[in-house]
């Protein structure tokens, strides 16, 4: 049976518990050593972004009550004693954004775990975007992994679908990506990043994302093909991917579109959304998609170098492939998801 343990009650954190009662996922335990269990319950209920939460949201002694689902909490800053085992933990989600290695994120093992999923990108644990490489997963390399990152998540499925059918030679992702919670509402310091420490209200940022590593761990084809840079805008949630990318064979953005339309509603049904609205980010917010294709957004500079355009809920969209990512790792060890490991042995 598939249970669950978060460590971290951040954003990404809150939306993964949302999604996972949403599936009916058995949570079992919230760690967070910053947050007692009363402000745990008030951040889940209240929400500036995702709005009031739509059941009842009550505080009891270490424990969350969400409709008539109990869930433990704890306030441990070591992962290692974190009582997952004694909670009926197998998954854990880790949310935090700083056990994000092997070495650190093996910690959690220590406190009974069997599989970790890392929120963040990894140096060294495996990665995998759901739609994208998922079915590379196995038990034999190990119990961590990655879901890589909101942006990769949106990303990783379009330049594969581009690659798939015209040959990606190189290109370029710009995010647009919505604040977050690590920034300064006012000018503060930041150590060595100075322009992160710029107040996010006021301020477009340059920054660095690291979506072009990620792609080059989960396409190892494209490595060293694709560049990426971001910038944060002052608008609560819901990000934009700027992709340009020149291919090998000519082909007209009419069958760009084609190809985009019909990966929506097959092979990344559910994952990749296709449109010719005229949309806005706000129309994308609270969404379940990793991204959002938008149609008329896309420019054909020629034949060979088109541009194409996604939006994706860098929150709540996430936190969706995070979840469909464990339930594909547990029906795989369950001996039930398709599972191509001489592949990953190879190390892709």
């Amino acid at each position: 049976m598939l249970t669950v343990g978060i460590n971290g009650f951040g954003r990404i954190g809150r939306m993964c518990l949302r999604v996972c009662l949403e599936a009916n996922l058995d949570v079992k335990l919230i760690n967070d050593p910053f947050i007692p269990t009363d402000y745990m319950a008030y951040l889940l209920k209240y929400d500036s972004t995702h709005g009031i939460y739509p059941q009842t949201v009550e505080c009891e002694k270490n424990a969350v009550v969400i409709a008539d689902v109990s869930i433990a909490t704890s306030q441990e800053k070591d992962p290692s004693k974190i009582k997952w085992e004694a909670h009926g933990v197998n998954f854990v989600i880790e949310a935090t954004g700083v056990f994000t290695t092997l070495e650190r994120a093996s910690l959690h093992l220590d406190g009974g775990a069997k599989r970790v999923i890392i929120t963040a990108p990894s140096t060294d644990a495996p990665m995998y975007v759901f739609g994208v490489n998922h079915c590379c997963y196995s038990p034999k390399n190990g119990s961590i992994v990655s879901a890589t990152s909101c942006t990769t998540n949106c990303a990783g499925p379009l330049i594969k679908t581009m690659n798939d059918k015209f040959q990606v030679l190189e290109g370029m992702i710009t995010s647009v990506h919505a604040t977050i919670a690590a920034q300064r509402t006012v000018d503060g310091p930041t150590g060595k990043l100075w322009r992160d420490g710029r107040g996010c209200l006021q301020n477009i940022i340059p920054t660095s994302t690291g979506a072009a590593k990620c792609i080059s761990k989960i396409l190892p084809e494209l490595k060293e093909k694709i560049s990426a840079i971001a910038f944060r805008v002052p608008i609560p949630n819901v990000s934009l991917c700027d992709i340009t990318l020149r291919v090998s064979q000519p082909v007209t953005y009419d069958e760009v579109k084609k190809v985009m339309k019909a990966a929506s509603e097959t092979t990344l049904k559910g994952i990749l959304h296709y449109t010719e609205d005229d949309v806005v980010s706000s129309d994308f917010n609270h969404t379940k998609y990793s991204c959002i294709f938008d149609a008329k957004a896309g420019i054909p500079q020629t034949s060979t170098f088109i541009k194409i355009i996604a939006w994706y809920d860098n929150e709540y969209g996430f936190a969706h492939r995070i979840v469909d990512l464990m339930k594909f790792m547990h029906e795989v060890d369950e001996g039930k998801g398709c599972v191509t490991g001489e592949i990953l042995e190879e190390g892709n």
